[in-house]
């Protein structure tokens, strides 16, 4: 089989390793990336065909993408005990051509596993990592956080436990306070309950973990604004992008006048979707929006009061 073109390819020389052609003689070849072939230069005969690349599967534009991207297996990752950096033994007792072992190796498999068990978890810095990392995974599954939300909350409970805060307190309420302190650090709404329900901790340990971090870390986290959990709960109720909008405006007003200050963000955001709601007409029960928000209808009813006798709003419901 011949080609019909060399354009756009890279010459090889193979002249060290004692290729040549057979049709000329020829000792110099050019490979094509695109078609995957090698192809003799002087008559265009193809010697080889479907090669593999052996290149990364990534690309660079420059010397620092290259250096930064430079890379051997897997990337590291704060969501595993060592980082990623070790080896796994398959508990398939399988070669590589996917045969059986035979008893002998077996038993020298097994034995490697074992091994390789107890290297990895050998102090009891790494055991803790190992139990709360899996469960930090469970946790942020389940309230679906990105990748680098659980990244960020890694690193947090890691540094924690290096520095032996975790000594004397409960892994679960350490590992979702981590987690809290990640969504509030990327500006993620998701609120104390949401976290504790997930985990089943109670509120009060995972509040009470919560702050013995921030106080031991000396971190500054920014509180979460009101609005930012306006579009979760809209998606919950299913109502009008009208409503957002007006709910909006109306919790500004209320910040302008320090309604949000010293409350919880539910309670606000629940009672100015049952304004807008009101305002524009649109039926949406007190129940029905205490109940998407996790709060209690006293409380949205306090918090729809406040705004009423505060920005003189007039609702007719």
């Amino acid at each position: 089989m011949r080609s019909g073109g060399l354009r756009g390819v890279e010459a090889l020389s193979l002249v060290e390793v004692g290729i040549k052609c057979p049709e000329c003689g020829e000792v110099r070849f050019a490979r094509d990336p695109d078609r995957a072939e090698l192809t003799c230069l002087r008559c265009g005969l193809v010697l080889r065909d479907k090669l593999i690349d052996p290149g990364p599967e990534w690309r660079a534009f420059d010397l620092e993408q290259q250096d930064r991207r430079a890379r051997i297996g897997a990337p590291l990752t704060y969501t595993i005990h060592d980082m990623g950096l070790s080896t796994v033994i398959d508990w398939a007792n399988k070669d590589a051509s996917g045969k059986g072992l035979t008893p002998a190796g077996r038993v020298q498999s097994y034995k490697l596993r074992r091994w390789q068990q107890r290297l990895h978890l050998s102090s009891a810095l790494e055991r803790n990592l190992a139990q709360a990392l899996s469960e930090l995974e469970r946790v942020a599954s389940q309230l679906g956080l990105p990748r680098s939300v659980k990244e960020e909350a890694a690193l947090i409970y890691r540094r924690a436990a290096e520095s032996r805060l975790i000594r004397g307190r409960s892994i679960k309420s350490m590992v979702v306070a981590a987690i809290y302190m990640a969504c509030r650090k990327a500006k993620l709404p998701r609120t104390l309950s949401e976290v504790a329900s997930a985990s089943q901790v109670e509120k009060k340990e995972v509040g009470r973990s919560y702050r013995f971090l921030l106080h031991s870390t000396l971190t500054r986290v920014t509180p979460m604004a009101p609005i930012s959990y306006v579009p979760k709960l809209m998606s919950k109720l299913k109502l009008p992008s009208e409503v957002q909008v007006e709910a909006i405006k109306i919790l500004e007003k209320a910040a302008q006048v320090g309604l949000t200050s010293g409350r919880g963000p539910m309670g606000m955001v629940a009672a100015a979707i049952y304004v807008a709601s009101a305002l524009l007409q649109c039926k949406c029960p007190q129940r029905e929006v205490a109940s998407s928000a996790n709060v209690t209808e006293v409380t949205v009813r306090n918090r729809y009061q406040e705004l009423l006798r505060k920005l003189d709003f007039i609702v007719m419901i």
